[in-house]
């Protein structure tokens, strides 16, 4: 009896490549950019754009997932956490997996055509940005301020969306503000990915990857807090600044709640409480999106 497991469908590469069962990934970017949506449409968006954001979104993660694969597949097979990627262990080709990664991104573009061209000229700046962070990883030492700036950048696109017109560019579309609330999401980017980079401190050291776990040291504990703490602050003056207020607050109260058990997580290093504080990051995004919601919706 031949008891060898048949081998993975295609379907089943693809959603393995794309991350489809690990969701956190895609809510990460997903909380923030409805925050900034809610904000700027004063409000409940509509159904078109929340449409538009929510599968552009997990479109675009997906095609990042393809992309990352690609550039990291040597690096990831000496780490035990990503040497069974679908690319990495040569289940699928790379011109497959880029392939698969380019239809979901002109995917998503389609999707951003139905809004603004401010939005529209937005998305290139943003594509860039995601195409670029994969291999920052080898030439600057925090690599994640790069992601974070790829993972915030749905923040002005939302506003350029919400209140960008057909005439008018970017600067009439998205207010200084947009942009300091996509500054301070960088910081909570900084934070998880952080918590993330803690879990594969021991390989990436002697695979030579650049982290901003490895370039703080001893400090990576306390700069995680840190940062949690700018991100936090920050948007609480920029959500005070427009018009914000109590229910709000509490949100960002319940998201200093998970940060500080985030510190219990990983004040000691583990890759499993390190690794847990980053997969539950999301909830701590869905707190501030909830303030920022109820907030607007009980004006």
């Amino acid at each position: 009896m031949n008891l060898t497991a048949p081998p993975p469908s295609r379907l089943a590469l693809y959603l393995d490549l794309i991350r489809w069962n690990r969701p956190a990934g895609w809510l990460l970017l997903l909380w923030p950019t409805l925050a900034a949506l809610w904000i700027a449409a004063d409000g409940f968006p509509g159904w078109h754009l929340l449409a538009v954001f929510v599968l552009g979104t997990i479109l675009m993660r997906s095609a990042g997932c393809c992309v990352n694969d690609v550039a990291d597949r040597e690096f990831d097979r000496h780490v035990k956490r990503t040497a069974q990627r679908p690319v990495t262990r040569g289940a699928l080709p790379v011109a497959e997996a880029l392939g698969v990664g380019a239809a979901l991104a002109a995917a998503a573009f389609a999707l951003v055509l139905t809004t603004n061209p401010p939005a529209i000229q937005l998305s290139f700046a943003a594509l860039a940005i995601a195409l670029a962070y994969p291999y920052a990883k080898r030439v600057v030492a925090m690599p994640q301020a790069v992601l974070g700036v790829a993972f915030s950048f749905g923040i002005p696109m939302a506003f350029a969306a919400a209140l960008g017109g057909r005439e008018g560019g970017i600067a009439a579309a998205v207010p200084l503000a947009a942009w300091g609330l996509l500054l301070g999401n960088l910081f909570w980017v900084l934070a998880y990915d952080t918590e993330y980079a803690m879990v594969d401190r021991d390989d990436d050291l002697k695979i030579g990857i650049k982290t901003s776990a490895l370039t703080l040291g001893r400090w990576d504990v306390a700069a995680v807090m840190g940062f949690y703490a700018v991100y936090l602050a920050s948007w609480a003056l920029l959500g005070r600044a427009l018009g914000l207020g109590l229910v709000f607050g509490l949100g960002l109260l319940a998201a200093a709640a998970q940060a500080a058990w985030h510190f219990t997580l990983i004040r000691h290093r583990t890759r499993e409480g390190c690794f847990k504080a980053f997969r539950q990051n999301h909830w701590l995004g869905f707190a501030v999106f909830a303030g920022v919601a109820v907030d607007l919706a009980l004006r």
